[in-house]
């Protein structure tokens, strides 16, 4: 298989459009579609859905899986040549809360390598491994313990979170004038799984407490926002304990919910996965509660 067309491939799903991965490769947009129409000719596929963005069929998830691997041993190589500015790019899955906390460690280790560019990919870890099996990353935090077809799979801990408020939510919710299902609540978006976990445990009923859950999409917003008393939320624990301490947030209950996570990778002789993957591995045995 022509190894410029996986290349090719690979571009326009990384930039989700035909024009721009012409610009990232140097080429007309002409010729980026006649090498997609060679690829899709040799492998009797279709390999692209033709939507904004581009995405990859089910087919075009295999070749790009390839090309992705392709293109790792290929930065690798140059990188080992010493070709000038050589950098390996690679491409991981990790859940908004792991980034703001233990997994800022990685962040420190890869940086004193020197060698590598980081493409971190930031989605719930209940779903970052629908985008470890398309081939969008190499790597990804997740709570799959069960490897993906092509990869290995290491327990990393558990994360604990809280369910906290402002003392002034919690003292209204202890002294009975607010119950779960009335308390204003913040979530970090639609597909907030740890949110869900915790709500069916309380027997809350998501479409009752609707109207009142505030949506904010970042780590460090939603805590903000939980701290200021825009609802009750859940933080993990490296980020609840100071603030209970200090007293500017108040446990609801004593029912922590703990979430086993898991490092899933493609099973490659890769020097800087390998090193990537000791680097997760120890950051979370220090900063995950077990």
């Amino acid at each position: 298989m022509n190894p410029v067309h996986l290349e090719t491939l690979l571009a326009i799903v990384d930039e989700g459009s035909f024009d721009v991965a012409a610009a990232v490769l140097g080429i007309s947009p002409s010729a980026v579609s006649q090498r997609i129409k060679a690829l899709e000719s040799s492998t009797g596929r279709v390999l692209l859905r033709r939507a904004t963005p581009v995405t990859a069929t089910e087919a075009g998830e295999i070749l790009v899986q390839s090309a992705r691997r392709m293109a790792l041993v290929q930065a690798e190589t140059d990188a080992r040549l010493g070709h000038r500015l050589a950098r390996v790019p690679l491409s991981v899955a990790v859940n908004s809360d792991s980034l703001a906390t233990w997994f800022r460690r990685v962040l420190s280790d890869t940086a004193r390598r020197g060698d590598v560019a980081l493409r971190i990919r930031i989605e719930d870890e209940a779903r970052t491994l629908a985008m470890l099996r398309r081939g969008d990353v190499l790597g990804a935090v997740t709570r799959e313990a069960t490897p993906v077809s092509g990869c290995e799979s290491s327990f990393l801990g558990t994360m604990r979170y809280f369910p906290v408020a402002a003392p002034h939510i919690a003292e209204s919710f202890h002294n009975g004038h607010l119950t779960w299902e009335t308390m204003p609540l913040v979530g970090y978006g639609p597909n907030d799984q740890v949110l869900d976990d915790a709500m069916r445990e309380r027997f809350i009923d998501s479409a009752v407490v609707r109207a009142r859950v505030s949506q904010i999409p970042s780590s460090e917003g939603y805590l903000e926002a939980v701290r200021v008393g825009l609802g009750w939320g859940l933080l993990p624990q490296a980020q609840a304990l100071p603030l209970l301490a200090a007293k500017e947030l108040v446990l609801l209950d004593d029912s922590p919910l703990d979430i086993d996570l898991y490092w899933q990778r493609w099973r490659l002789e890769s020097e800087v996965l390998s090193e990537l993957t000791r680097s997760v591995l120890e950051a979370a045995s220090d900063l995950v509660a077990t």
